[in-house]
């Protein structure tokens, strides 16, 4: 006998869940709402009390449910961020960060396992791109990141490992079951995401108007430049990315963040940041329509692989200066879990040259 293909249990809506229970399983339609808020606050089917021995029985065998487990947790003994790295049911590892501030605790997730973008300065796309991320996946590191520490989480940035829009349909139905008031209820409005910039996704990003933050990652102010470190660029030059930004907010409204990684001697001069200030303000800032410009600017993290060297606090300091004299507002990030490497990528790479 064949061995049966499970129901993703975590991977299903309300709706969906409605239909499964009834057509499949022979239960009551309102049994869907209490298995999925339980599943959502990482009760095992097995577990949960209010189904009968048999409705739990069921679920057993026609459905799967797992939640990555913890193969290594780092905490932070500057500022409590948790970093982990998760395993997948197959094996495969992902990163997950959880970040405290006083407005409440944010998650870095992954999107998928590797990238295959090919960003230079990036650890996660060392080695290329594994696989997608299913929902349940994704929606499996919030859970475990609020089960394990204790915490709600009430913010969402999807900048960990992978790309988000190179695996659209799973990432946007997880944008739709995470904000769900019968399960972590963690709404648009509190989620960003962010795109090295594929232009035709983010078009049909625009077309769905979700009340997300978009972040581009531009880290350069001219095709030249940004082609040496970016190749998506070779595909949709700065100009058509910026357009495709422009034609977004002019249908969401919604603030784009625009993200760039300081690398020393590759873009972080005077003189780029007068390039990337006129490229922003002409293409941005034209028409009708005045968008709001802001750019995080990042010290690079610094891979062995790559060779790039951040830049120093003084030429982080004079490119926001050219950028806020040009009327463009400028941020420096905050590193935070500096002495657990928390950014993504690295654990993952660690734990792969173990077993090579």
């Amino acid at each position: 006998m064949e061995n049966q293909i499970k129901t993703d249990l975590l991977s299903l809506s309300v709706t969906e869940l409605e239909k499964f229970v009834t057509e499949e399983l022979g239960e009551a339609k309102y049994r869907a709402k209490q298995i999925f808020t339980n599943i959502h606050r990482g009760v095992p089917p097995s577990e949960i009390t209010n189904l009968s021995k048999a409705l739990r029985q069921k679920l057993e065998e026609k459905c799967e449910y797992r939640l990555p487990r913890i193969e290594r947790k780092l905490v932070s003994k500057l500022d409590g961020t948790v970093k982990y790295l998760f395993q997948l049911i197959d094996g495969n590892c992902i990163e997950t960060v959880v970040m405290k501030y006083n407005h409440g605790n944010t998650v870095c997730i992954s999107s998928q396992v590797g990238c295959r973008m090919g960003c230079r300065f990036c650890a996660s796309t060392i080695g290329g791109k594994v696989r997608d991320l299913t929902p349940s996946e994704l929606l499996g590191q919030v859970i475990m990141a609020q089960k394990d520490t204790g915490e709600r989480i009430s913010n969402i940035v999807m900048m960990g490992i992978g790309e988000p829009l190179d695996n659209f349909e799973n990432v946007v139905k997880f944008l739709a079951l995470v904000g769900c008031e019968d399960g972590l209820n963690i709404g648009y409005r509190h989620i960003s995401l962010s795109t090295c910039g594929i232009v035709d996704k983010i078009y049909e990003l625009r077309e769905l108007d979700l009340p997300i933050t978009l972040s581009i990652s531009l880290h350069a102010p001219d095709d030249e430049t940004r082609s040496a470190i970016m190749p998506i660029n070779n595909k949709w030059s700065v100009s058509e990315l910026l357009r495709a930004c422009r034609d977004y907010y002019a249908v969401t409204k919604r603030r784009i963040s625009f993200e760039y990684t300081l690398i020393s001697g590759k873009n972080d001069s005077a003189e780029n940041a007068e390039k990337l200030a006129s490229v922003l303000n002409s293409l941005l800032r034209a028409g009708k329509d005045i968008m709001p410009i802001h750019v995080n600017l990042i010290p690079v993290n610094e891979v062995k692989e790559t060779g790039f060297r951040r830049s120093g606090d003084a030429a982080v300091k004079a490119f926001a200066a050219v950028l806020e004299k040009r009327g463009i507002r400028a941020t420096v990030r905050r590193k935070l879990g500096s002495d657990i490497n928390a950014s993504c990528g690295q654990l993952r790479r660690e734990a792969a040259k173990k077993e090579e």
